[in-house]
């Protein structure tokens, strides 16, 4: 009894002790990195809620890094190469996904996060939605935006070119280059408007499944063939020779990406692929033009002799937390990513990104966005997009190879012939 009355005494003593140092361990300053591509409506949203979230963390301080997408790719390969990868990231999944694989980020703390584990998580998601993100057991990331590609297309270009935008917009591409055609102006060889041009050099996202349609594949359903379908993908290479400046000079990648240009409203692109989100960016960078309702959406086109119905493919840019820093660090990145993902519905609302929970695709908010129903139906024409350990490396030879057939003219028999051999290479390393 004397000895239990010992023991009981002794942890009565300890307990003050345990609690001083989780305190202390609370209370311990903390510093993320955050780094994220720029969205000027997103940022607006995520100062508010780095400042809350700061407000109720007093130990925690949260530098910013904003850049463009693209450039963010090269800054968090180059930071964590060497060995100095910010704390907090997102990037689009296939660039993101060899991090997961090289043990570079940290599976989610779950209690941090607010989820008992990785199934709780995995059900708060439309089904399918962090596939990409789950890896041995454990989910690795939370989608910040979940994203897929359909037309905008600008009316008043398709009316000053005596088109009527309700009927006439393309649903082929045969039908794209065809109105491309008459919508488009040139001063010389250089083109001043063009009718549509491609998302360069997105090209996983937006041309693979051009090949699907025809029959083509990335990859084997085993996984141990590259770039699979000669006849299509020479089609689809066929397709973008003539589509370039060599050919009927419709459009290029030496051109300002179409999507930056459409929200203007200043008659040089009447079509535009992108996402969601461009609504909030038409409506903050032009908001006369957004109340007009001179702009539209349409589907992902596809080929008249398509043998598979296939939209572009979607994609996520999901928060993932650096691996290397200490595990209180870890946790209170958590609880930052947690926190400002809670706010899904305005998300929405003002920057017109989707996070993809259940209890958001199921709310009214999404049910009255705009054209919700387009990019809903061209969700279920697509899949997620391609990644792997060399996801990166496959974008930029498709991006080599694409670029080679519309500027340096290399024939499109020779074009697949190189990419196969440059993709298998890679596929070979890994089996």
């Amino acid at each position: 009894m004397k000895k239990a009355i010992v023991i009981l005494l002794a942890l009565m003593m300890l307990a003050p002790m345990a609690f001083a140092n989780a305190q202390a361990e609370e209370a311990k300053p903390v510093t993320i990195e955050f780094w994220t591509h720029e969205d000027a409506n997103r940022q607006r949203l995520e100062e508010r809620y780095i400042k809350e979230f700061c407000e109720t963390h007093p130990n925690v301080t949260i530098n910013v890094t904003r850049q463009a997408a693209t450039k963010m790719i090269e800054l968090v390969q180059t930071a964590f190469a060497a060995g100095q990868g910010p704390t907090v990231f997102n990037l689009s999944i296939n660039d993101e996904y060899p991090y997961i694989v090289a043990g570079r980020v940290a599976p989610i703390n779950y209690a941090a996060a607010g989820y008992k584990d990785a199934q709780a998580v995995i059900d708060a998601y439309a089904p399918g939605m962090l596939e990409s993100v789950t890896y041995e057991g454990d989910v690795y990331g939370l989608p910040l935006e979940l994203t897929n590609w359909c037309l905008f297309i600008n009316k008043n270009v398709f009316r000053s070119a005596g088109l009527d935008p309700e009927t006439d917009y393309p649903k082929t591409w045969e039908e794209v280059v065809e109105v491309s055609q008459k919508l488009v102006l040139r001063d010389g060889d250089i083109l001043t408007r063009r009718g549509f041009d491609f998302r360069y050099p997105y090209y996983l996202e937006s041309m693979v499944p051009m090949v699907e349609q025809l029959g083509g594949q990335l990859f084997s359903e085993d996984g141990k063939e590259a770039i699979v379908g000669k006849d299509a993908w020479v089609k689809f290479f066929e397709f973008m020779q003539n589509w370039g400046p060599n050919g009927l000079n419709l459009g290029s990648p030496t051109y300002k990406n179409a999507r930056s240009l459409f929200n203007a409203n200043n008659n040089d692109i009447a079509m535009a692929m992108t996402g969601l989100y461009q609504e909030a960016r038409i409506k903050n960078d032009n908001p006369d033009f957004y109340n007009s309702g001179d702009w539209m959406v349409v589907p992902f086109p596809t080929f008249e002799n398509a043998v598979n119905d296939t939209a572009a493919c979607y994609y996520g840019h999901y928060y993932m937390v650096n691996g290397d820093v200490d595990e209180a660090t870890q946790k209170v990145a958590w609880e930052f990513i947690s926190y400002m993902l809670s706010h899904g519905e305005e998300y929405l609302k003002e920057v017109n990104i989707i996070q993809p929970t259940v209890a958001l695709m199921n709310s009214e908010t999404y049910k009255n966005t705009p054209y919700s129903a387009v990019f809903s139906q061209d969700f279920e024409r697509g899949h997620i997009v391609y990644y792997g350990a060399n996801s990166t490396e496959i974008q930029s030879l498709l991006k080599e190879t694409v670029a080679a057939v519309m500027l340096e003219g290399l024939e499109p028999e020779k074009a697949y012939n190189q990419l196969k051999a440059a993709v298998q290479e890679l596929v070979d390393e890994v089996n």
